[in-house]
């Protein structure tokens, strides 16, 4: 069953690289017109994905880096979200999966669930306005927050033994996995939400890595392909996300254990910014209205 699930990833991704490839090359005199850095971009994507590999949200930290930067605008933020992250995550399910023990039918009740979810949102997504997507992105910034410092200051416990889930714990681990896929299509990494999820279901908190990659590796390239039919993403940061590779294989293979302490409270500072520059954006944006 474990090769089955591993074939599947390997194929579905695959489907969505040679999508994408498609589409840059259909737009190949369009992609460096864009506005992200050439130079910044990538390195930028191999922090994210660094970090991203111990599970601190690679959503969280492109959108506290992009709309200040002027890199993508608020509409093509969701979507940009999801089709950069494809690759990496890629990379980081098959490291994950085949290291860490969790039950087969826990892990592929999650990532089937996920998928629906992510299948599903896409459609609804770019019918939203840009206001809207902001709103969405400041409670995912806060809620992201405030899942952080629970863990920290130890309201969310993070004490469990199990790695498989029965009876009502799966259900509603299914449930809550089809929500966080349709969350990742306005920009709601769900990182921070799964491990609240395994924690509170009383599994491994490490089980929260094969279950978030597994579960995104679907999720995010079946809903990316969709935003890739939209065009609704900026194709030179997802381009350059193939140097966020760089950064998953450090972390995975290189660094056996790191005290991400420090790291987290630097990432609830930059989050908490993050919400508040937006939240002054949209007053910004209605005091226009009003004059």
């Amino acid at each position: 069953m474990l090769i089955t699930l591993l074939s599947a990833i390997v194929i579905v991704n695959f489907i969505y690289i040679f999508m994408l490839a498609r589409n840059l090359w259909k737009h190949k005199d369009e992609v460096m017109k864009e506005p992200a850095s050439n130079i910044w971009t990538p390195l930028s994507q191999i922090v994210i994905y660094f970090l991203s590999t111990f599970g601190i949200s690679d959503f969280a930290i492109s959108t506290a880096i992009y709309p200040k930067a002027k890199w993508v605008s608020m509409k093509k933020l969701p979507g940009t979200l999801n089709t950069q992250c494809v690759i990496p995550v890629f990379v980081m399910s098959l490291a994950y999966i085949t290291n860490i023990s969790v039950g087969i039918k826990t892990l592929l009740v999650c990532i089937i669930c996920q998928v629906i979810g992510a299948y599903l949102g896409p459609r609804f997504v770019v019918k939203l306005s840009e206001r809207v997507i902001r709103n969405f992105v400041i409670v995912g910034l806060l809620v992201a927050t405030a899942l952080i410092l629970g863990g920290k200051l130890g309201i969310i416990p993070s004490n469990g033994t199990a790695t498989e889930l029965y009876g009502w714990k799966l259900v509603l681990t299914g449930i809550l996995m089809f929500v966080y896929g349709a969350l990742n299509n306005i920009g709601i990494g769900s990182y921070a939400l799964t491990m609240a999820t395994v924690y509170a279901m009383g599994l491994n908190p490490v089980a929260a890595f094969p279950i978030m990659m597994g579960g995104c590796t679907f999720s995010v390239s079946i809903g990316s392909m969709q935003f890739i039919k939209l065009n609704d993403y900026s194709r030179k940061i997802t381009m350059f996300s193939v140097f966020g590779i760089i950064g998953v294989l450090i972390a995975v293979f290189l660094v056996k254990s790191l005290n991400t302490a420090v790291i987290q409270w630097v990432v609830i500072v930059v989050l908490l910014y993050s919400a508040v520059s937006l939240y002054l954006g949209n007053r910004k944006e209605e005091s226009v209205k009003e004059v």
